[in-house]
């Protein structure tokens, strides 16, 4: 059938499951027609929203289209797409940002309600109910074994022989979950395709569009030196025995600072070749594969550039036993990430002197794009590590402050802290000790007194902070637009 013909079986307040995870394996072409529907039924005067459930982000052709189009209702669990970022933050689509891990189990205990069409990415799909994934598994597998109606987008684009990627595995249900068998990142423990009841595939829309995934920026100098100043850090801590000499799977987080810190490990010849077990596979573990630096690489999705994407599939006999895509509820699986030792290293827009981080929101107030997995990881790692750059708008927002404006992951989940000043290692520090530690080695000269200053007016107390000022510098630049302007000396009258 074609993508408009699809649509028209969608009605207004149904809930809708998208395969993908970013804009990796996501479906484009039967969103973009419930987009152009929904304006027409808003044009007739007609209410028409649904509520859309994803892996994790998406592309333009499904956040994009639909937010433009006013036509969601509410979204969970992640997003990054501008134009759904500024209806979250007006008030037009109810979102809940969730833990990416917990997904999957929570459609599957019924927590977010019926679930009445999935719209499943597929390089191939058999008269027997076999569906081939693409470029990402997300949590297709549980959307398409609870959903009342599956539709699929047949996208020519992605080759067949991708069949065999996919590492397909959905663990019980309390009372009878079993544990989960993944011993090493090259473990399969599932099938490599998804089978549904045939009947239960109401239509398949065919189309041929690579992946919506932007390329990311060429490291700055901040960025590339918050990679070297992580990999320094692995490469000490690897030479006086913390880490095994054999090392442990690295997660990275996504984004452009990501990059830069896979590629600093890569540089750095005292880091051993490694292997990667994460969420986003993306540009700079490719290129490490290339080299044979990273020797093997499990996650959720392929988020990769297009030119990088071609080099795999035209390289496909060398990176087929060198891959696997699993679902998110075992890439990002707590039991799994104790047992490995992962080593996780993820992105902060704001870290207190506690080292509390804060991942998701601007200010305390305006979503940016979601917790995603960073603190699946994180509480679990054998190591935890979260990087920023000191500060952001030109200096006039110091990313070290003296209480994070909105809480994600907490100190007692983060070991080390790292931007391009340098490094915060908090392990087996009191709170007073973290706070220094974190000022002299990660905040820009230009805050280090001002913080400093706090700290002082706080007093001596186990945790030094002070609830009148501690979101000073917050209010400041509310006021101002500038942290820098803060005095102190303000909050004690």
């Amino acid at each position: 059938m074609t993508s408009e013909e699809a649509a028209a079986m969608i009605q207004h307040g149904q809930t809708l499951a998208f395969s993908g995870f970013t804009p990796a394996g996501t479906p484009k072409v039967v969103s973009r027609a419930v987009a152009t529907r929904a304006e027409a039924e808003h044009a007739a005067g007609r209410p028409f929203k649904i509520n859309v459930i994803t892996g994790a982000s998406t592309g333009p052709s499904l956040d994009g289209a639909l937010a433009k189009a006013k036509a969601i209702g509410w979204r969970t669990p992640y997003q990054s797409n501008e134009d759904l970022r500024k209806s979250i933050n007006s008030g037009e689509t109810r979102f809940f940002d969730m833990h990416l891990s917990r997904l999957p189990q929570d459609v599957r205990y019924g927590f977010l309600g019926p679930i009445h069409f999935a719209v499943i990415e597929a390089c191939d799909v058999t008269r027997y109910g076999e569906i081939v994934l693409t470029s990402a598994v997300g949590a297709s597998p549980t959307f398409a074994r609870l959903a009342d109606k599956i539709i699929i987008e047949l996208n020519q684009y992605h080759p067949k022989f991708l069949r065999g990627t996919h590492d397909i595995y959905e663990p019980n249900n309390p009372p009878k979950r079993g544990d989960i068998p993944v011993f090493s990142p090259c473990d399969r423990i599932g099938q490599p395709t998804i089978l549904v009841d045939p009947a239960r595939i109401v239509g398949v829309v065919e189309t041929n569009a690579p992946d919506e995934v932007r390329s990311f920026a060429e490291a700055s100098g901040v960025t590339e030196q918050i990679g070297q100043n992580v990999a320094s850090f692995l490469a000490n801590e690897t030479r006086r025995g913390v880490i095994p000499k054999e090392f442990l799977p690295i997660q990275s987080g996504v984004g452009d600072t990501a990059n830069a810190v896979l590629k600093a490990m890569g540089e750095n010849r005292e880091i051993p070749n490694f292997q990667v077990y994460t969420e986003v596979i993306q540009d700079a573990v490719i290129a490490l594969m290339h080299t044979g630096k990273v020797t093997f690489a499990s996650g959720c999705s392929l988020t990769v550039s297009e030119p990088t994407l071609q080099s795999i599939y035209s390289n496909w006999d060398y990176f087929r036993t060198r891959l696997v895509l699993r679902p998110q509820e075992i890439t990002n699986n707590p039991e799994v990430v104790r047992r490995l030792g992962i080593i996780s290293v993820n992105t902060a827009i704001e870290v207190d002197l506690s080292g509390n981080v804060n991942s998701t929101h601007v200010l305390g107030r305006n979503m940016m794009n979601g917790i995603g997995g960073s603190a699946d990881f994180a509480r679990n790692a054998f190591l935890s590590i979260f990087t920023c750059p000191s500060t952001a708008k030109g200096g006039k927002i110091s990313t070290i402050v003296p209480m994070v404006s909105h809480l994600d992951s907490s100190e007692h989940s983060v070991c080390v802290v790292i931007t391009e000043q340098g490094v915060a290692d908090l392990r087996g520090k009191s709170p007073a000790e973290r706070a220094e530690t974190i000022i002299a080695n990660c905040a820009h000269p230009d805050y280090r007194q001002l913080l400093r200053d706090y700290v002082a007016l706080a007093g001596a107390s186990h945790s030094p902070q002070t609830l009148c000022a501690a979101f000073g510098m917050h209010t400041q630049f509310a006021r101002t637009g500038d942290m820098r302007a803060v005095k102190w000396g303000d909050f004690t009258k």
